[in-house]
């Protein structure tokens, strides 16, 4: 797809790609972005095209509207289960969670309004989450009866802690942007009208990165996590062994040392 190209046939996303960043928006705005199933299925064809397109260095995910990133998941769709056979199928062509945290290329989430549950566990499948300061956080599924099923309970307490974790999960406490920041679970808060800029800048600083290096640096981090001390170290060397075979990351490392050693050798500023 070129640069600019809107991909169309889509019901609950936009998806465009500019140079060399993947955009895509969570489109249902008058239903808070809520989660069902027809964007699981849209999500799941678009994140597949993404993973496997090798001009996609970064990747944006957002929310249309102004009122919400995710309110949560349909759950008039999805706790209407269809026979075991068929949800385990279903599951298993559909894993949305998996293929997000599959991806190679670097996630950044733009965050705001009602950041609720489907939402925080999509928020928390993306490696960098810049939140709006009107952004608000909150697991409501106890309150329903049930326990969130797209990750959560794992996913956010690798990222806040368990004590915090438990909690949001067990109380239903909504947190807002600030107290998001303190417990780790956002990189940064910015007001609302910058929240847009700030995310496109920051996909386009991973997006100049050599591919190669930005990929190897959320391998280091997904696959340490699971590994002790002393496999991560090994992993990490093989990794950097790999990188210094590669003629993109050579001629990356060239070029940054070359125009750094031009900027020491400057005269300095009368």
């Amino acid at each position: 797809m070129c640069a600019g190209q809107v991909a169309g046939g889509f019901q609950t996303l936009l998806y465009e790609k500019r140079e060399s960043v993947a955009y895509v928006t969570l489109n249902r705005p008058e239903a808070l972005n809520v989660y069902n199933v027809k964007m699981r299925d849209e999500l799941y064809e678009v994140l597949g095209a993404i993973r496997d397109d090798p001009d996609v260095n970064a990747v944006v995910l957002k929310g249309a509207g102004d009122r919400a990133f995710c309110a949560g998941a349909d759950l008039s769709e999805f706790l209407t289960a269809p026979p075991p056979a068929a949800a385990r199928r279903v599951r298993w062509e559909r894993d949305v969670w998996g293929l997000f945290l599959s991806l190679p290329q670097p996630v950044v989430a733009a965050l705001h309004g009602y950041v609720l549950g489907s939402g925080i566990e999509m928020a928390l499948c993306c490696d960098l989450r810049v939140a709006s300061d009107d952004a608000r956080f909150g697991l409501p599924e106890v309150t329903l009866g049930i326990i969130p099923a797209a990750g959560g309970s794992q996913t956010l307490p690798r990222t806040i802690g368990r004590a915090k974790s438990l909690e949001m999960l067990l109380t239903n406490r909504w947190i807002d942007a600030r107290e998001a920041l303190s417990a780790g679970l956002v990189n940064r808060v910015v007001g609302r009208k910058d929240l847009i800029p700030t995310v496109e800048r920051l996909a386009g600083q991973l997006a100049s990165l050599p591919p190669p290096v930005a990929r190897a640096v959320k391998e280091a981090v997904s696959r340490g996590a699971s590994l002790s001390l002393q496999e991560g170290l090994d992993m990490e060397r093989r990794l950097v062994q790999r990188l210094l075979s590669h003629p993109a990351v050579l001629q990356a490392i060239g070029s940054r040392l070359q125009a750094r050693a031009g900027r020491f050798h400057d005269p300095p500023p009368l």
